[in-house]
């Protein structure tokens, strides 16, 4: 008779341990796909800013140093690995395509050429797309992040190596400010 409590006991611990590993398991494939969203639509904005910068250079000859950064930000991207540094990139990318969007407002033949019209609106949903993105991605981590140290998973989750994840945020207090734009040069 004991030895029969003992064999349901075992598999009542053997159950939730695979329960407890398979929640954790689908949690970090929730965020895995959360990042996947944000590089997709990262992806997507640095496939338009070609065509943008080249629209929009004819117009602002002065700004050269601005669509210097945008090109090397770009190039940076593709060789960046980790959330931290691609959200760095993503940081001070969005202020430069901001600085770019506040400069073309004192150029009206630039707001009027219908490639920077449909190529701005393009911009400014992915915008939006990202911004999303990244919302849910934090979510995503969040859950999964309190999940590994909420007891009893945690002992699961340092038993089999999972690991937290970083949040997409914003890296330094100066990509939290506005744009500031100076036509006085």
């Amino acid at each position: 008779m004991i030895g029969w409590i003992i064999l349901a006991i075992v598999v009542v611990i053997v159950l939730y341990v695979i329960s407890v590993y398979n929640s954790l398991k689908t949690v970090q494939k929730r965020v895995d796909n959360a990042w996947s969203q944000i590089d997709v639509q990262l992806q997507r904005r640095f496939d338009l800013i070609p065509n943008f910068v080249e629209t929009v250079k004819g117009y602002m000859q002065h700004e050269s140093e601005t669509f210097e950064k945008i090109t090397a930000l770009r190039t940076s991207w593709a060789n960046s690995q980790t959330v931290s540094d691609k959200a760095k990139l993503d940081n001070e990318l969005s202020g430069a395509l901001k600085t770019i969007m506040a400069v073309s407002e004192n150029y009206p033949d630039l707001k009027a050429n219908q490639n920077f019209s449909e190529l701005s609106e393009e911009l400014r949903n992915t915008e939006n797309k990202i911004s999303f993105s990244r919302q849910f991605y934090n979510d995503t981590v969040t859950k999964y992040n309190t999940k590994l140290e909420l007891f009893p998973s945690n002992i699961i989750a340092n038993i089999f190596n999972f690991k937290s994840r970083d949040l997409f945020a914003a890296e330094s207090d100066e990509a939290r400010k506005n744009v500031k734009v100076d036509f006085g040069k």
